[in-house]
């Protein structure tokens, strides 16, 4: 592309592709599109219209993954990773035209998830009107994630966990062809800068929605105290069960469940029940105890999942329980191991994403997700995407909620906010 040595070496990190019939290149990391202006020297960008969200198609009871992948996309930490990944036709060397990336864990190199999310990725946020088909990246997941096969309604938190771990494993496959190192599975390890690795290799999945949790147990017969890290992608919460008794209509409502209820009942100090009995080393035998969660590492996006569906005897029910939620500088220092040790600041987090289900059980019901963009809240119903205001998502009954760390200015201006 012809430009001056300045704005070259200003935009030589900057992955781009060309359509070969218009001649347009788009930029991965501007996210739009640029023309080569030869003689002026300089790249400069299309008059294009005005930036517009893009729909995901349905391909039949996919709203699952639909709502899944906006949120994802809202989240600029993840996205712009894939989104700034050379095109596969474009990789060059002994690489050029076949997938740096293999399925590790199913053995087969014909399908790339990684490859697949990143031109689903790409594809949202161009100002489009026509909702994109995601029917490649959904063939991928039927052929390495068997039990979303067909067309049945899925859950959105499953489906992410399973998107994420295989993401996760994929990408530490392989490191420009060169498959990594073979740990024990689940290993978890801490580098010297605090990131959380699984299996021993830092991916953009860990780095980004990693965190670690110290799971203490104490026996009540001798008082022998056990602890143990456990990394995570996710927290899930259970709604308190005080919150979910549904009241007449001529009674008065209850106390509001807050986020805050949610996260301290999962922190806090339990006995564990019966079928739970701990293996003391010491009494060396199963005894009472309890059990305490401490979150030792911070993520640098945090996802809350909700639980909303329980089973009874014959059927899994859904908890309709409306939990209010921060858009705006959610505080998780007291859920801290050493909140002494971390900075104000670095506990802040504002909402990027909310997934949420409609309807009454986990088999049916529909799946949409509100996604924050450059200040602006969209609501994502499959191909039909909406502006909306922060009120009609502070009013949302979440499943899934992500949470992004806030920048020092960002924590900054929340600070001074609550001042005023």
């Amino acid at each position: 592309i012809g430009q001056s040595k300045p704005e070259k070496e200003k935009l030589q990190q900057h992955s781009v592709c060309m359509d070969c019939s218009s001649y347009s290149t788009f930029c991965y990391r501007c996210d739009d599109f640029v023309v080569n202006d030869t003689k002026m020297g300089l790249v400069q960008r299309d008059v294009s219209p005005a930036l517009c969200a893009t729909g995901l198609r349905n391909l039949g009871n996919t709203c699952f993954m639909n709502a899944i992948l906006q949120s994802l996309s809202n989240i600029p930490q993840f996205s712009c990773y894939f989104k700034d990944m050379p095109a596969m036709a474009l990789r060059s060397g002994k690489t050029a035209g076949r997938r740096m990336y293999h399925t590790r864990s199913q053995g087969d190199s014909s399908v790339s998830l990684v490859e697949e999310l990143r031109k689903t990725l790409c594809s949202l946020w161009q100002g489009s009107q026509t909702a994109f088909s995601p029917d490649a990246l959904f063939y991928v997941i039927w052929k390495i994630m068997p039990s979303f096969r067909g067309y049945q309604q899925q859950d959105a938190h499953e489906f992410l966990r399973y998107l994420l771990d295989h993401l996760h494993r994929e990408l530490q496959g392989s490191r420009n062809g060169v498959p990594g190192p073979s740990l024990p599975p689940d290993t978890t390890i801490l580098t010297s800068d605090g990131k959380c690795c699984i299996n021993g290799i830092v991916t953009v999945v860990t780095s980004v929605f990693g965190g670690v949790l110290q799971n203490e147990v104490n026996c009540l017969i001798c008082g022998t105290e056990s602890k143990k890290f456990d990394p995570f992608l996710d927290l899930s919460l259970d709604i308190p069960s005080w919150f979910r008794v549904k009241r007449a209509k001529d009674q008065e409502p209850g106390p509001a469940c807050t986020l805050h209820d949610c996260l301290s009942s999962f922190t806090d100090l339990e006995e564990l029940d019966e079928t739970e009995l701990y293996m003391c080393h010491k009494c060396k035998k199963r005894q009472k105890s309890t059990k305490k969660f401490w979150i030792q590492k911070l993520p640098k996006v945090l996802c809350l999942h909700l639980k909303r569906f329980h089973w009874t005897a014959f059927l899994r029910n859904k908890v309709d329980t409306y939990v209010e939620f921060p858009l705006h500088g959610l505080d998780m220092r007291c859920y801290l191991l050493e909140p002494e040790s971390i900075l104000p600041e670095s506990c802040l987090y504002d909402l990027a994403a909310v997934v949420v289900h409609h309807g009454s059980g986990v088999g049916s019901g529909h799946y949409t997700a509100y996604g924050l963009h450059e200040g602006q809240w969209y609501h994502f119903n499959d191909s039909t995407v909406t502006l909306v205001s922060d009120e009609t998502v502070s009013k949302a009954k979440a499943y899934v909620l992500f949470y992004t760390e806030q920048t020092v200015q960002e924590s900054t201006d929340s600070e001074l906010g609550s001042r005023l």
